[in-house]
């Protein structure tokens, strides 16, 4: 009875996640626990044993967001490891965070929503947790190529997250009709230029 009783906690744990990050994606941190537990079928007891409050919440689903980008972009950069580019695994876990900016539920969830709810320093070391780890080692392999000074692997690493994250932002607000091809062919250039 106890692991249907951990399995039956799971479900309603995932139902739970799954509301909040429709409802978080349509109304963003305005969006109400009783609109989150309605279309979960849960009750506020229930998300509330999960998720000590709606902070926790919606803490969870930025990070579950920004964890499935990556788990994909790791993914499909290691299909390409037979090739004898050093930079195709690089760019293409880039290319693949470039179409989840531009999707309207990461956008407004993890780069429109992350800053204000999570504050400006609360969201950057969550995303650098997250993000500039995977950066940093891409820029650690192209030094062990002899692509990049080594010196230049965190100053990179850093700066290309913050171009990454900046061109999320702009394709989400359709800016000067950027397109995610467009973006990942003027990112190539940049770095193929690194030295």
């Amino acid at each position: 009875m106890a692991r249907r009783t951990a399995e039956q906690a799971e479900e309603t744990r995932a139902a739970i996640l799954a509301a909040a990050r429709r409802r978080f994606a349509e109304d963003g941190f305005n969006a109400s626990l009783a609109s989150i537990v309605s279309e979960a079928g849960v009750t506020k007891g229930a998300l509330f044993h999960h998720f000590p409050s709606k902070l926790d919440l919606f803490r969870e689903v930025w990070t579950d967001l920004q964890r499935r980008m990556r788990d994909e972009a790791v993914a499909e950069a290691r299909k390409m490891s037979g090739e004898n580019d050093p930079y195709i695994q690089f760019l293409t876990g880039a290319q693949v965070y470039l179409k989840w900016a531009a999707r309207p539920e990461y956008f407004k969830i993890v780069l429109y929503e992350g800053p204000v709810v999570l504050g400006l320093h609360g969201w950057y070391e969550s995303n650098r947790e997250l993000g500039q780890g995977s950066v940093r080692s891409a820029m650690q392999a192209l030094a062990d190529r002899g692509r990049i000074d080594p010196a230049r692997v965190n100053p990179y690493a850093v700066l290309i997250q913050s171009a990454l994250n900046g061109a999320g932002i702009a394709l989400a607000e359709d800016v000067d009709g950027l397109s995610p091809e467009a973006v990942y062919e003027a990112f190539e250039i940049m770095i193929r230029n690194l030295h």
